[in-house]
């Protein structure tokens, strides 16, 4: 039976009014404009959402280290004040972690600690080059990005997405806006809604396992974190657009082989709540669910103010792991040979594919699996080919032990971190076979 959308997209006793619709379009066209519209300014070719960041932090200037040391240090005390560090073992470990990120930050704003943290090439670069654009490229954009998922857009885009949902990635329809939300907005939110999901019974096992690690990627604003120390900004359109293919490309190959093929498509309760699908008048039903999402929204004022707070307690997580995991795999890449034993698992590909030093890629290839910036800070001054396929890879790869494995095992969604790794493997091998001859083609 078709599943129809309702024709009263208002909440009770409203009918539908022009300010919906100039919110709709207004703002959806500002968070677009913000995020895509590359401009000039000063010589720089970015977007604008990148001149606004950098400007804040030319006016900030030298606050901007003790900015970022007061984030890390909340982040570490944080699940320790909530008693979330007692959850699991994982919890634990990360806790830790976070809190020797702590330690590392402070010695490297005040300048004390054992020399080899302040090697150029280790602590100041991490900190530098990651920590301080993420701190502030997180709470701003998250402004901007309650523009751009919170008056419709997204609701517009997912009723199209509908139809090819469960025949291209075997996920229902409404699985569309969660998988795009996880792009645009953030992995830990969207974890967060498909674990809601799974327990309602509107995913099966198999469905939230898919959308996990084929759609909670990092979100546009690490992107542009990623781009900046790329030297892509001056692609950036290219980069995200192909991302967003190549990953969503590499979910739809990844459904089909083991493990998540062999997923169970039991229930979390043992009852499910199927989804029927919208097959006619996809404009229509497009609009009046752009329409419902902008006439409930909340207020500007509300809406900025949530998602300002959610970038800056997603941000408080991120910086400690970060200049912790950071630091760790930095390490074990200089003075072990971890990362190039296991870019040997890559080196046949990245060799057969003819990417500028083959090598070099397969170990950043590699080394994504203990933080997804790492890869970027690898191939900082490969050619131009090179970072481009390494810059897709950290994106649609997924799964990194800083963060989004530790977030999904800290989910009700049935997946071990066994397969959690073969699949990393599979989405790395799977992501550089897709992406190198686009890139070659289109860059």
């Amino acid at each position: 039976m078709e599943k129809t959308a309702p024709e009263n997209v208002c909440p009770p006793g409203r009918s539908v009014q022009p300010s919906d619709v100039a919110k709709l379009i207004l703002f959806s066209a500002v968070g677009l404009f913000m995020f895509f519209v590359p401009i000039t300014l000063g010589g720089t070719s970015s977007i604008p959402l990148d001149h606004l960041v950098t400007g804040i932090r030319n006016v900030l200037g030298p606050v901007v280290p003790y900015y970022a040391l007061l984030v890390i240090l909340l982040g570490a005390v944080y699940p320790f004040a909530r008693g979330t560090w007692k959850k699991d073992r994982v919890e634990q470990v990360f806790s830790i972690l976070k809190v020797l990120g702590l330690i590392t930050a402070a010695m490297l704003v005040f300048g004390f600690g054992p020399k080899w943290l302040f090697d150029p090439d280790l602590g100041p670069f991490l900190f530098e080059k990651l920590v301080i654009p993420v701190g502030l490229l997180v709470p701003v954009g998250s402004v901007f990005l309650a523009l751009l998922v919170g008056y419709g857009l997204l609701e517009f885009v997912g009723v199209f997405l509908r139809p090819v949902m469960r025949r291209i990635w075997k996920t229902p329809g409404r699985s569309a806006i969660d998988a795009v939300a996880s792009f645009v907005g953030s992995y830990s939110i969207g974890l967060l809604i498909t674990n809601h999901l799974y327990k309602e019974g509107y995913y099966n096992a198999k469905e939230a396992a898919i959308i996990a690690t084929g759609f909670s990627t990092v979100s546009a604003t690490f992107m542009i974190v990623v781009a900046k120390t790329l030297g892509l900004m001056e692609h950036w359109n290219l980069y995200f657009w192909l991302t967003l293919f190549v990953t969503f490309a590499v979910t739809a190959l990844s459904v089909r082989i083991w493990p998540l093929r062999g997923k169970r498509e039991s229930y979390y309760d043992g009852k499910g709540t199927p989804e029927p699908e919208i097959r006619e008048r996809l404009l229509h039903h497009a609009w009046q669910e752009a329409l419902k999402a902008s006439a409930n929204a909340p207020s500007l004022a509300k809406n900025v103010w949530s998602n300002l707070r959610d970038g800056f307690v997603m941000t408080m997580a991120i910086l400690p792991s970060i200049m912790s995991v950071g630091l760790i795999g930095l390490l074990l890449s200089k003075y072990t040979p971890l990362f190039d034993i296991l870019g040997y698992l890559y080196a046949p590909f990245t060799w057969l594919l003819q990417i500028p030093e083959p090598l070099l890629a397969a170990k950043a290839a590699a080394v994504e699996i203990a933080e997804m910036f790492l890869p970027a800070l690898l191939v900082a001054e490969a050619p131009l080919v090179t970072k481009m396929i390494i810059g897709i890879v950290s994106v649609s790869a997924i799964l990194f032990f800083s963060a989004s494995i530790p977030c999904i095992l800290s989910t009700e969604i049935p997946i071990s971190i066994w397969e959690l790794l073969v699949i990393w493997v599979e989405r790395t091998i799977l992501t550089l076979l897709i992406a190198t001859p686009l890139v070659y083609l289109l860059l």
